[in-house]
């Protein structure tokens, strides 16, 4: 019996246990597949008709990489939805003897959830403008959990900031690459550190993307799997850290709203103020945590541990994120590069450069256009590894020289490029004053040069005081 056929079989016999009336499955697509962790929409036909309910596993060959177990998940669900915090009913979880793995079944709702839709489709124009209050409102209700008396604390690890600095630094370091913004940022986050007067339930992944939203508005908070017990700010920041408004940079809230609507929700539900400066230090950390994250990520397909055309490719928004973090802490002036004109044009026909943007124009707008959705989207990130490339050929040599000569003031002495990398990096470890005359100049411009052969059009770099 194959694997699928074993999979059918036993999920049918739970929904003929578990659902009254339950006759028979119609269809089971699996919508996603992340490192651990599969999500299913089945249909099924019952007494009552045609129904759809959605599955969360593991699989019974792998265990979860998630901060929490799905029962936990589930758990957390379950609470919410008590505390009037949109969510899905789980109907089920799994238990061993179903030979599944580990996860829950729950009831289907309809929605959007891809943030970049949520932030442009014409049917939620209306409810747009209320999402930041309804955000508010919503946080304030989970960070009012008796987390205490939910006896949540036995499920989920309880931390303080300065922990998950030193976590997130420390994952980071085990890389092995120095990439000095986010040692300053780290750094700078360390020094930093707001008073924190309370410890309640945090989501952690409260953003834009892990919210379904319809015409009446956000009707389900998912993926709990970061959730934890520390400081309920982090989820205010991480809501608006500038990767998560999804091009929308004037609308710090989503990409969809504005701080006042937000901090105006949030205190109606639990009757706290939030500093502006305890906000922009949450900032600043989801945004260093995930240029971190996403370098983590392109390490896990180098090693072979996730083999992923995507992967690599992830790794190449770290700038982004960096770009972030030098608009929080050390906006402006920059250089934006200028290709190389032997890569651009000359007697050679083609040149390089018109070779590779041939290719990628043809994946983006000719093979992906023709093919299913998953390998559709895998062509145009294949058209966007090829962009990456190109400019990498036209832009990063003389980067590179102006990165080394900049280094070599900086730090009084010569060397080659990663070399003189790992040298800011170590001193910046070991405390050197982040006020260092040159340091931030150097940074800013470093990044902004990376991110314009990573990614030209992302907002952070054109909000940027830029000069050709």
């Amino acid at each position: 019996m194959s694997a699928t056929e074993s999979f059918t079989l036993a999920l049918t016999a739970v929904l003929r246990r578990e659902l009254q009336g339950f006759q028979s499955i119609e269809s089971c697509r699996q919508l996603s597949a992340g490192a651990s962790q599969e999500t299913y929409c089945i249909t099924y036909r019952s007494e009552r008709g045609i129904t759809q309910l959605a599955l969360r596993r593991s699989p019974p060959t792998q265990g979860s990489e998630s901060n929490i177990s799905l029962e936990t998940e589930a758990r957390l669900f379950r609470t919410a939805a008590a505390h009037q915090i949109p969510s899905p009913e789980v109907l089920y979880i799994l238990k061993p003897d179903d030979q599944l793995g580990s996860g829950f079944l729950m009831n289907w709702l309809e929605g959007e959830t891809l943030g970049h839709r949520i932030n442009r489709r014409p049917e939620l124009d209306d409810i747009r403008p209320r999402l930041a209050h309804q955000c508010g409102e919503i946080l304030g209700r989970i960070h009012s959990i008796n987390w205490a008396e939910a006896k949540l604390d036995k499920h989920l690890s309880t931390t303080n900031t300065l922990a998950l600095i030193e976590q997130g630094w420390d994952d980071y370091k085990t890389l092995n690459v120095p990439v000095p913004m986010i040692d300053y940022t780290w750094r700078w986050l360390k020094e930093n550190i707001p008073e924190q007067s309370r410890n309640t339930l945090v989501h952690a992944d409260f953003r834009n993307g892990n919210l379904m939203v319809n015409p009446e508005g956000i009707n389900a908070v998912l993926d709990w799997e970061l959730a934890h017990i520390g400081d309920p700010i982090q989820d205010l920041g991480w809501l608006c850290v500038n990767s998560w408004r999804f091009g929308n940079r004037h609308k710090p809230v989503g990409g969809f709203g504005e701080m006042n609507d937000l901090l105006d929700g949030y205190k109606s539900t639990s009757g706290i103020d939030v500093s502006t400066q305890a906000l922009n230090f949450w900032q600043v950390y989801g945004s260093c945590w995930w240029a971190s994250c996403t370098l983590a990520m392109a390490h896990s397909w180098r090693t072979g541990e996730s083999p992923s055309l995507e992967r690599p490719v992830i790794g190449r928004r770290s700038s982004e994120a960096q770009m972030d973090c030098v608009n929080l802490l050390m906006p402006g002036p920059f250089t934006l590069p200028v290709a190389s004109s032997d890569l651009a044009k000359g007697t050679q026909l083609p040149m390089p450069a018109e070779l590779l943007a041939g290719v990628a124009e043809f994946l983006k707008d000719t093979a992906a256009p023709n093919l299913d959705s998953h390998n559709s989207f895998l062509a145009k990130v294949a058209a966007n590894s090829l962009g990456i490339a190109t400019r990498e050929f036209q832009y990063g040599p003389a980067l590179a020289q102006a990165e080394q000569q900049r280094l070599a003031a900086l730090l009084g002495q010569q060397g080659e490029l990663d070399v003189l990398r790992w040298e800011i990096v170590m001193r910046l470890r070991d405390g050197w004053p982040l006020d260092t005359a040159g340091l931030a100049e150097h940074l800013r411009q470093t990044v902004a040069g990376q991110l314009a052969i990573d990614q030209p059009h992302y907002s952070a770099l054109q909000a940027s005081e830029s000069t050709q």
